[in-house]
């Protein structure tokens, strides 16, 4: 019997990992909540290029995301994102906002803005059990006492070829050269970046999904929340 998890488990990593998607999963199996705090950086992206904003243009990204409403669902069963009450779930993972993403998120003010906001809803989210947070800079600062730290990576053609297929799945253009040029591209802008740089946490387990299933991630971090004592007794209920 698996067990409903306790406390934070914080798994990040780049693009194409499968920690989106793991870490939804994870969250179901296991009773807890979700934050996916990317999607909150690419809420706010789609912000500022509907709104004509220059994403280099810090003052403004940061002054149009204090402005707007954003609301992402912390319910692993139902996911999403809302921009001013409108569902952009969709619209959030097109490349337009892929190409500005990096940009818009390595504004310093911005990310603290959106940390304070992730924290509360961690807070919220844990206050009856568990949750599981992915992006890229969770172990290291949005929740750096998570008791469970894991870091995701794979090769970028590996990532590359799952990102093609989430497109294609989504009825979007997917061609693989473009898509391991973005890719790379997006690793090179986020490791790099002042404000948060992606980067395993000193504590974290590193994890290489490359020629890993979904199943088997999911086994492998089960079985670690459960070393690690964030499993309480009997079968978990799904998150509400």
């Amino acid at each position: 019997m698996t067990g409903a998890l306790r406390g934070v488990v914080a798994l990040d990593g780049p693009s194409g990992t499968g920690k989106t998607t793991v870490a939804r999963k994870l969250a179901a199996a296991l009773g807890a909540g979700y934050l996916d705090t990317g999607a909150m950086y690419r809420v706010v992206t789609l912000a500022v290029l509907d709104a004509g904003v220059d994403p280099h243009d810090a003052d403004a990204v940061v002054a149009l995301a204090r402005s707007v409403r954003l609301d992402v669902s912390t319910d692993p069963a139902a996911p999403g994102a809302r921009l001013e009450g409108t569902d952009v779930g969709e619209a959030i993972r097109t490349p337009r906002v892929d190409a500005a993403v990096s940009a818009v998120s390595a504004v310093p003010e911005l990310r603290d803005l959106l940390v304070q906001r992730q924290r509360a809803l961690i807070a919220e989210a844990a206050r009856d059990g568990g949750v599981v947070v992915d992006g890229r800079d969770i172990g290291t600062v949005v929740a750096p006492d998570a008791p469970l730290k894991v870091f995701l990576t794979a090769s970028p053609e590996v990532r590359a070829a799952r990102r093609g297929a989430q497109d294609t799945a989504a009825g979007r253009e997917a061609d693989q050269a473009t898509v391991l040029a973005s890719v790379e591209r997006r690793d090179r802008l986020d490791s790099s970046r002042a404000a948060s740089p992606l980067r395993p946490a000193d504590d974290a387990v590193e994890f290489d999904t490359s020629e890993l299933s979904i199943d088997q991630v999911l086994a492998a971090l089960t079985e670690l929340a459960g070393t690690r004592g964030l499993l309480d007794e009997g079968v978990a209920e799904p998150c509400r």
